[in-house]
């Protein structure tokens, strides 16, 4: 198969698990070296590592919170100096919080800003120091950043339709550079933080129209489309792999 990244190094926020282990393995399948993110399991990140070289790409893992301004200011900087340069960003890393607003602490907003939107900001800012032309900025949303189907999705809701603003106001200021943007807004993924045999999931799965969750291959391979030459004139949009979700 064609290594359509080969020669190409991208960044992935919060690679240790779930979809963003399956997006840094789809990338490293195309030939990409890799570098990944982790708040807090070494180990797993590690591991995810250990895979990714066992497909014959580089691959380092870097510790960064994505709550730290500091350690997200100072990642694509180590990122560079390690692998020579940045192609490809993908800010995968976000935290869930739900609750209705009677309920919301203010912390709960700040906590939720600084990881699901901040951090973006401050990562895809760093980034764009060093992308070359024809770079690629993928963010990773949700379709609740598009419809608010349930109560208590307050925080989250807000966080996600920020980051789809943000990724259409970006493809705006980077078009010049051939620089693309877009965002891919998952629906209901089978990870363990929302399985699909979990008590959220009873809710959510008679929604999907396919009848059954997604995988986090599904969100990868978006990633890996966008990421890649045949994207090349596809910015500012925000993708659902949902199974239908929000038809």
């Amino acid at each position: 198969m064609t290594q359509t990244l080969e020669g190409k190094v991208a960044l992935v926020t919060g690679g240790s698990r779930g979809i963003g282990a399956a997006i840094a393995a789809r990338l490293a399948e195309e030939g990409a070296d890799v570098a990944i993110t982790y708040a807090s399991s070494a180990e797993a990140a590690e591991g995810v590592a250990a895979e990714l070289r066992d497909r014959g790409v580089q691959a380092l893992v870097f510790k960064a919170d994505a709550a730290s301004a500091a350690q997200i200011k100072a990642l694509v900087p180590q990122v560079v100096e390690r692998l020579g340069r940045l192609d490809i960003l993908v800010n995968n890393a976000g935290i869930f919080g739900g609750g209705p607003l009677d309920e919301t602490e203010e912390a709960d907003f700040d906590a939720t800003v600084a990881v699901n939107v901040k951090a973006v900001f401050l990562a895809a800012r760093e980034a764009v120091k060093v992308l070359p032309e024809g770079g690629r900025i993928i963010n990773i949303g949700s379709v609740f950043g598009q419809r608010v189907p349930l109560p208590g999705l307050g925080l989250y809701s807000m966080s996600k339709f920020a980051v789809a603003g943000l990724t259409k106001a970006w493809a705006r200021d980077l078009a010049a550079r051939k620089i693309t943007v877009n965002a891919i807004q998952p629906g209901p993924i089978d990870t363990d933080m929302n399985p699909e045999q979990g008590d959220f999931g009873a809710v959510l799965g008679p929604m999907i129209p396919l009848g059954h969750y997604g995988r986090p291959e599904d969100v990868a391979n978006a990633v890996a489309f966008l990421a890649g030459p045949q994207a090349a004139f596809v910015t500012g949009e925000t993708l659902n792999v949902d199974g239908g979700f929000e038809a």
